[in-house]
């Protein structure tokens, strides 16, 4: 599968949709624009998409802009990518519409696509664009998930140092 740049920017314009709108008011595309450094025209189509598929509403005039068309926890990255047109199969055998491969029968690569495909499916479809916007912590995982740290690895944090996991012990020599 490999992303196109309409389907990264529907995705990042999204976020930022749902980051900008507190209590549902309407944002411009010119603003997520701006915000993000992509060309109003081209997000322009790519929220005429979103719209189509009742992922986002729209408000014209002064004031107006676009606001989501149902909660957050509701909208999956895979709905989005899907409003986009972007495809998720990772081998041309894998399109709905693909032409039928005369290998088919005997490709000994074609489980590895369909369990590829099925992986990145249900990845896409368990992740809510709520979830997307969680503030996280470096490693990936939501800030609320991780314990606050020490005093002394909050510091060694700041500072740019990396505190040795649990269980294990450093040990720092000094040679003069």
């Amino acid at each position: 599968m490999r992303l196109t740049t309409k389907g990264r920017y529907a995705l990042r314009s999204v976020i930022c949709l749902a980051r900008r709108s507190s209590g549902g008011a309407p944002v411009s595309i010119r603003d997520i624009a701006e915000e993000e450094r992509i060309s109003a025209d081209f997000l322009e189509q790519i929220f005429y998409r979103l719209r189509r598929k009742g992922i986002v509403s729209s408000v014209r005039g002064p004031g107006g802009g676009f606001y989501f068309s149902r909660p957050l926890e509701s909208v999956s990255l895979f709905d989005i990518l899907e409003a986009a047109e972007e495809g998720f199969e990772f081998s041309p055998c894998m399109e709905e519409d693909a032409v039928p491969c005369d290998r088919e029968a005997s490709c000994a690569a074609r489980p590895v696509w369909q369990e590829l495909d099925a992986l990145i499916r249900d990845f896409a479809r368990t992740r809510s664009l709520a979830s997307l916007i969680e503030p996280r912590s470096r490693d990936g995982s939501p800030d609320s998930a991780k314990t606050p740290p020490d005093s002394a690895e909050a510091e060694a944090v700041g500072a740019g140092i990396s505190a040795p996991a649990a269980g294990t012990a450093s040990v720092h020599s000094e040679s003069t």
